[in-house]
């Protein structure tokens, strides 16, 4: 391949591994850019009940790729890679939570999985998580099904947002 496949059309017939990596990578970059365009005040309102509000959402993202690319593949743990205890404690914003740090946090985190899971086959076990050692294509498969419930989450914030 002479450049990077960048979107789903781009890997069609192509090897799953690289399916897998551009279906994840354009739910990553469309997550990311929900913020584009926002103020902070925006991007930190709260439409509903729960702590889901579109800066939580990527500052959550970036609690998921830590959570799978870094404490799965690394088996360290989230004392020491700095995350929350919980998925919700990961909504949690604080007053350093800016849309600019929020998003360079998530760009960075998502880099560092790519380079994590780059020596890894689909088939090799990760053994960091509570449920034991998982193929890394269940981990791929599960951290795109997050990431595309967490974009329409973000769709739907957005939308009520820019139409207020």
């Amino acid at each position: 391949m002479s450049s990077l496949p960048t979107s789903a059309e781009d890997v069609i017939g192509q090897p799953v591994r690289d399916q897998f990596e551009v279906f994840i990578d354009e739910h990553r970059s469309d997550l990311n850019a929900c913020l584009d365009g926002l103020t902070e005040e925006q991007a930190r309102r709260s439409l509903v009940p729960s702590r889901t509000t579109l800066l939580g959402l990527v500052k959550h993202a970036t609690f998921v790729e830590k959570v799978w690319f870094d404490e799965a593949v690394t088996c360290r743990s989230r004392r020491e890679i700095g995350l929350p205890a919980t998925p919700d404690e990961s909504f949690i914003l604080h007053d350093d939570d800016t849309i600019a740090a929020v998003q360079q946090a998530h760009r960075e985190a998502c880099e560092s999985s790519r380079r994590a899971t780059a020596s890894l086959g689909l088939d090799d076990l990760v053994h960091g998580n509570r449920r034991g050692p998982l193929p890394l294509r269940w981990v791929y498969l599960h951290v795109l099904r997050e990431l595309a419930q967490h974009c329409g989450h973000a769709d739907i914030l957005r939308e009520q947002l820019i139409n207020e």
